[in-house]
């Protein structure tokens, strides 16, 4: 069974972690798929917009620990292991970031439809996203410090800026479970609707966003990310720029 699926239609790519059995934990070969698929799509300009989901009725639970622990120390399937001692769990890890960045970097909007539980770094790359639409039986959850662990995929910082360092350290350090609803309330997800209309209202908006001249939707979200870290000066030269650069872009108005 692939464990990745892919379809492109009216230039938006739905890409779906394809592991329901285990709620689409990400085991090394999944992670592995995701770089390379979410690499491609990044180059792809007949992609407009990309969205995220899980096969099933789950997003992503995280990582499949004990799938990720035996392909460090023998293999997944008994082959010989990939990396061994603490530099090699690092670059492991490190590995495992390149979707939340690619999400998060590339020009064209991303969104992570949210279909059940979502959690460690599903949850992450949830929040790399642009934006998250979540079904009522969504449920949304850090899960990383439960198991003993601190949090990776990029997650920290995600969520900061998206929701300041207070909301940020409750999700993190608390632990607990967020439902649809009091997701919707904290900011996790930008949108709550039904499960059935669920992917009906994801496509939708991925839809009306790929309809969107492409180059002023790269230079938007350059400029965004941009924001996040630059001084205000320095993001005045760069909106500058990215509006000199989409005007030269823009189609001429048909004549009347």
């Amino acid at each position: 069974m692939q464990e990745l699926l892919g379809a492109v239609t009216d230039g938006v790519a739905l890409v779906t972690l394809n592991r329901p059995n285990s709620l689409n934990a990400l085991n090394v070969s999944l992670h592995h798929a995701l770089n390379e698929a979410l690499h491609e799509l990044a180059g792809n300009s007949d992609v407009r917009c990309v969205v995220l989901t899980g096969a099933g009725r789950g997003f992503c639970s995280g990582g499949d620990l004990r799938a990720i622990n035996a392909a460090n120390i023998g293999g997944e399937d008994g082959a010989a292991p990939r990396r061994a001692g603490m530099l090699g769990r690092v670059d492991m890890v490190r590995e495992h970031m390149i979707a939340s960045r690619l999400l998060h970097r590339m020009g064209k909007p991303t969104v992570a439809m949210i279909n059940g539980p979502c959690a460690g770094a599903g949850l992450s790359l949830a929040g790399a996203c642009d934006f998250r639409v979540a079904g009522r039986k969504a449920v949304l959850l850090a899960a990383f410090t439960g198991v003993g662990l601190s949090g990776d995929g990029g997650g920290s910082w995600f969520w900061t800026q998206i929701l300041g360092t207070a909301k940020a350290r409750e999700l993190y350090l608390l632990n607990e479970r967020f439902d649809g609803e009091r997701a919707l309330a904290f900011g996790l997800v930008h949108r709550l609707v039904d499960d059935e209309r669920l992917y009906d209202e994801t496509m939708a908006m991925a839809r009306r966003i790929a309809e969107l001249p492409p180059v002023a939707q790269r230079l938007a979200k350059e400029v965004l990310n941009a924001a996040e870290d630059g001084s205000f000066e320095a993001v005045l030269e760069r909106e500058a720029l990215a509006m000199a650069l989409a005007a030269s872009a823009r189609k001429p108005p048909k004549p009347t």
